[in-house]
């Protein structure tokens, strides 16, 4: 029996020499792929990584442009409301010039603005009753004309309607100040907001 004891032994042996051999075999195998593995997964985790900060970068791109536009748009709007405010102020101040500047004005207006001579000239129910006469009378000095103070009253702020029948010419201060608005706008810019 000695004879099957070393056959079952060499069997044994080689058999656990051969299952040592596939472990081992194994073994490397598995750390191959497990190396591979770490080293796909390190690759694919700094292409998202490298995609994600460039999708942030991106976004933070647009997202200043964005913020830079529309502190743009903010300080135009404020620029637009400072100019506005500028033009109200001229209006206002034209408005309350003293008795004597504003005949004179309305008077170099008057003379500038009649045509014929004989048309009614139409002011706001305060200017009718505390000058309108006065004003009349003085551009008609001044031209000379036969203007008419109108009966009729109109709403405005300051300033006048001349009119000869069916033709009336706007000589409102409102409409004086926006017609100069739009020539003037640039170089009140340039005052207001130097560069």
């Amino acid at each position: 029996m000695e004879g099957i004891e070393k056959i079952t032994a060499k069997i044994l042996a080689d058999a656990k020499g051969e299952a040592d051999r596939l472990r081992a075999e194994t073994d490397r195998k598995v750390a191959e792929l497990h190396a591979q593995a770490e080293s796909q997964a390190a690759q694919e985790s700094a292409a998202i990584l490298a995609k994600g900060e460039r999708a942030a970068k991106e976004r933070l791109e647009r997202l200043s442009s964005a913020a830079a536009m529309e502190t743009r748009k903010l300080e135009l709007a404020a620029k637009q409301e400072v100019l506005g405010q500028a033009f109200q102020l001229a209006l206002d101040d034209l408005c309350a010039l003293p008795e004597e500047q504003y005949i004179a004005l309305l008077t170099a207006l008057l003379k500038k603005a009649s045509s014929t001579g004989r048309e009614e000239v139409i002011f706001s129910p305060k200017d009718r009753e505390n000058l309108g006469q006065k004003a009349v009378d003085a551009a008609n000095a001044a031209i000379p004309a036969q203007l008419t103070l109108s009966a009729q009253t109109r709403p405005m702020d300051g300033g006048f309607i001349l009119s000869d029948g069916d033709v009336e010419l706007n000589c409102t201060f409102e409409t004086l100040v926006r017609l100069q608005r739009e020539k003037l706008e640039k170089a009140v810019v340039q005052v207001l907001f130097p560069e």
